[in-house]
């Protein structure tokens, strides 16, 4: 009988649509599950490894621009290709007790690091901006492994060398290295400034690390400046007054 034929294709027509179906809907489903969008944990964020992907790579970043007292560090950060910390971020969005954590942690993997230093007296003859990437020079000097390129969070840097480097705004919170470099440098200043708050407790250094807070500027209005003071800077905010140099 024809009949049966007839039926047997039908029936294998439903059982292959069927099936086609079904993988659809597990692939779709499977699909959606794997690449749902990753919301950002508090502590917790998995930057970018690199931004040129055949180079060697250093991450730039400095602290310590808008204090009104104390060097500017900053530092340079070459991390291994396949590098993969997921505790990484930008410096100032961590605690300090996990930036602490983190620079023993880079100390350890790093290709190279260094930490570049621009005094207070270098910040007054050149501005911060210039003692800003030449603290980034000078820890780009120290690096045992020379980079073949850099990249700088912020919008403006100077030539190293012959190494082509790209600038990135909040670079910090976009690629690894420079979150690296963003931690050494923050890490290893906020030490320098505990140091000096042994010798000038008054300013409050310990907990302000040279920023213009009102602790601060009341103490320079009382007690007069010191030699780590940056004399090129509004230090007393609004209506400056005659201050008396403090040894």
């Amino acid at each position: 009988m024809v009949f049966v034929p007839i039926f047997f294709c039908i029936f294998a027509i439903y059982i292959y649509i069927y099936n086609v179906y079904r993988t659809d809907t597990l692939y779709k489903c499977r699909h959606k599950q794997d690449f749902q969008p990753m919301s950002k944990d508090k502590e917790t964020n998995h930057l970018l490894p690199h931004y040129y992907t055949d180079l060697i790579e250093a991450g730039c970043d400095e602290a310590g621009r808008g204090c009104l007292a104390g060097s500017v560090y900053a530092a340079a950060v070459i991390l291994p290709r396949n590098y993969d910390n997921p505790l990484l971020n930008d410096s100032k969005k961590l605690s300090e007790k996990k930036r602490r954590e983190l620079r023993d942690m880079i100390v350890r993997d790093a290709v190279a690091w260094a930490v570049g230093i621009v005094t207070p007296e270098e910040i007054d003859k050149i501005n911060i901006l210039n003692a800003s990437i030449l603290a980034m020079h000078r820890a780009l000097d120290q690096l045992k492994v020379r980079p073949e390129a850099i990249i700088v969070d912020g919008n403006r840097f100077k030539p190293y060398h012959d190494l082509p480097h790209t600038t990135i705004v909040k670079g910090d919170g976009k690629y690894m290295a420079i979150a690296a470099a963003s931690i050494l440098a923050k890490t290893y200043r906020d030490d320098y400034m505990d140091a000096l708050a042994e010798e000038y407790p008054q300013y409050d250094w310990k907990s302000n690390k040279g920023y213009p807070t009102k602790k601060h500027r009341a103490a320079i209005r009382e007690y007069g400046v010191t030699p780590y003071h940056r004399m090129s800077y509004n230090l007393l905010g609004s209506g400056e007054l005659s201050l008396e140099f403090k040894d």
